[in-house]
């Protein structure tokens, strides 16, 4: 997975700069606990923390190429994630005649480019951000996965730009500070509904889902690689049930291969499942088995759980189903209610800006359990969004909400805000024109109308902006620990088909996720192919909401940064009545995410520019 971090300055000489390039890289030490590297020239340097999946020994970064007889370096590449076909385009490759001294991705990066020039990307499948510095042409080039699963975060000071993994590595390049405007501040009081870019901070941009970007002197240009085209699905139902089944035994093969101990994480949902079955099939093929798998719950969870509109089945019977039937070696990871609070300065820290409370917190503590025993592991994330698990697919199907489907049924925005701050941002005003510029990014289908074609902007909706508000999770909870965690469901060549299946097939046998369902149902019992979709645990014990409430309450009492922001009347209603959740789908809490608002004012000494 990895870490990287870099700066390009067309007017300093960076050779004298590598201890800033090495302090921004070492900001992501928790990404790349392994291994360090620092490369510099005039004009660059790229700097990387190094988790060590394949080919540890020989696999260190930054990594150069040379060529020509006097074996000049040609290229230097700084790479985090995994390019999941590298085996392929080696062999490819090779037979083109180059020549490859370690087992690396990284390094079949390298040759790619220099066989087929920015055009290279177009043949990785994989989840991965890089920076490459071709040294002839004295350009840099970032690249970043189709889907946006792993982060890639840049800035253009006055004379270059620099970049890194998460946005901390910016700020210890001393050029970027901290600083909030009304647009990011959307971003921090709402959820999933982040503009394609937007990085919260002002000045700082996300290079983009399946976007190259390239920099010369004098010229910054970003081209989209890969995007979701529409089509017209011509497969009928048993060959699309077959066509994903196959292609869901390739990727989750291909993600199967490491040189470190990997396994699952396991839910006992359709999702994780089916990742679980068929990747512990793989690895029996191999004689790798049996495939260790891993499960939250929370600690009273028997007692204390109650149903709601995204959690309507504990996951403990389910998981004990899956383990029992496929032969997994199975531990669960209990989190107590203490702990919920007490971590949430951790995971704010691995975001660099609010999260979701406990949330993050306990996918932070099952990441950081299994990561004692597990450097890779496979998730199920994605399928949701692929193939329309959530509750919200339906009821768009049946009644359009008008709006992003999560926010459905979410009544005052703007009451939690203080009266200053209403004076500059009305949340409802500024969502509605972001729903309305993602309608406009919809690639329609010719003739497409009715529920079809309300359902094709679902999943648009789905994959621009709420899949990246998951992935982002998932990257920071499990990289704060060292652990890589891959998401076949995020392969673009299985995004690319589903996208495309009409409707009615997604929803075969008028259940959510039907067609999957249908793929996998030889894999796995029976009740768990038939299992509603329920989300991932939440805190629900009473020593952990009173300890918010009470935290909330000192924060009002104390005048705390964050009441600049927040109402304090209507967080001591939120306190006096229980009423955390403002909409119909259970979106995360309002308290916790207040009370994370404030550290993050404070430990970040956040600008705030109105």
């Amino acid at each position: 997975m990895c870490g990287i971090a870099g700066w390009l300055d067309w007017e300093r000489d960076l050779t004298r700069e590598s201890g800033t390039v090495r302090r921004m890289a070492d900001t992501l030490a928790l990404r790349g606990p392994d291994d360090s590297g620092v490369w510099t020239a005039t004009r660059i340097g790229l700097g990387h923390r190094r988790l060590a999946v394949i080919d540890p020994e020989l696999g260190r970064q930054p990594m150069t190429e040379r060529g020509g007889d006097d074996g000049r370096e040609l290229a230097v590449v700084s790479f985090s994630g995994e390019i999941h076909n590298y085996r392929e385009l080696r062999t490819e490759l090779t037979a083109r005649g180059h020549r490859f001294r370690t087992a690396s991705d990284t390094e079949v990066l390298l040759a790619a480019h220099r066989e087929w020039g920015p055009k290279a990307i177009e043949r990785f499948a994989g989840m991965f951000a890089y920076a490459l510095w071709d040294i002839a042409e004295q350009t840099l080039y970032l690249g970043r996965d189709p889907l946006g699963v792993k982060p890639l975060y840049y800035a253009e000071p006055p004379s270059g730009l620099v970049f890194g993994s998460e946005p901390k590595a910016l700020f210890a390049s001393g050029l970027i500070r901290p600083e909030v405007d009304a647009e990011g501040l959307v971003d921090v009081f709402t959820v999933a509904a982040k503009r394609p870019g937007d990085a919260v901070y002002r000045g700082v941009r996300q290079l983009l889902p399946g976007h190259l970007l390239t920099v010369r002197r004098g010229a910054t240009t970003a081209r989209r690689y890969w995007q979701l085209t529409t089509a017209p699905h011509e497969d009928d139902e048993a060959t699309t049930v077959a066509t994903v089944r196959s292609l869901l035994d390739r990727i989750v093969g291909e993600q199967t291969v490491a040189d470190v101990p990997l396994g699952a994480l396991l839910s006992g949902g359709i999702d994780s499942s089916a990742i679980t079955a068929i990747g512990a099939g793989a690895l029996a093929a191999d004689d790798r088995g049996p495939l260790a798998t891993y499960s939250v719950d929370f600690a009273g969870s028997e007692d204390d759980f109650r149903a709601d509109a995204l959690h309507v089945s504990r996951d403990a019977p389910y998981v004990r189903a899956v383990v029992d039937h496929v032969g997994t070696k199975h531990s669960e990871v209990l989190v107590e209610p203490a702990s919920l609070l007490a971590e949430s300065g951790v995971t704010l820290r691995a975001r660099d800006y609010p999260g979701v409370g406990d949330l993050d917190v306990s996918l932070y503590l099952l990441f950081r359990e299994v990561r004692r025993h597990l450097t890779v592991a496979l998730s199920g994330e994605g399928a949701d969004d692929a193939f329309g698990g959530y509750p919200w697919f339906a009821s768009e199907a049946d009644h359009p909400s008008g709006g992003f489907p999560w926010s459905a049924g979410v009544k005052d925005r703007n009451a939690v805000l203080s009266p200053e701050l209403r004076g500059h941002l009305d949340l409802h005003e500024r969502l509605d024109a972001r729903y309305r510029e993602a309608l406009d990014e919809v690639p329609h289908l010719d003739g497409e109308s009715g529920v079809d074609r309300r359902m094709r902007e679902v999943y648009y909706l789905q994959h621009t902006r709420f899949l990246p508000f998951l992935l982002d999770r998932k990257d920071r909870m499990s990289m704060a620990n060292g652990l890589e965690v891959r998401v076949p469901f995020c392969d673009h060549r299985l995004v690319e088909y589903v996208w495309n299946v009409p409707w009615r097939l997604k929803r075969l046998g008028g259940s959510e996720k039907g067609l999957l369902r249908a793929a996998v149902e030889d894999a796995l019992p029976t009740e768990v192919v038939h299992r509603p979709k329920s989300g991932f645990p939440v805190g629900q014990s009473p020593e952990y909401l009173e300890s918010v409430r009470t935290a909330v309450s000192d924060m009002i009492e104390s005048d705390g940064p964050a009441m600049r922001l927040l109402d304090a009347g209507t967080l001591r209603a939120m306190v006096r009545d229980q009423a955390w959740v403002n909409g119909t789908f259970t979106p995360p809490p309002i308290l916790p995410r207040a009370l994370q608002l404030d550290d993050w004012l404070t430990a970040y000494d956040v600008r705030v520019v109105l």
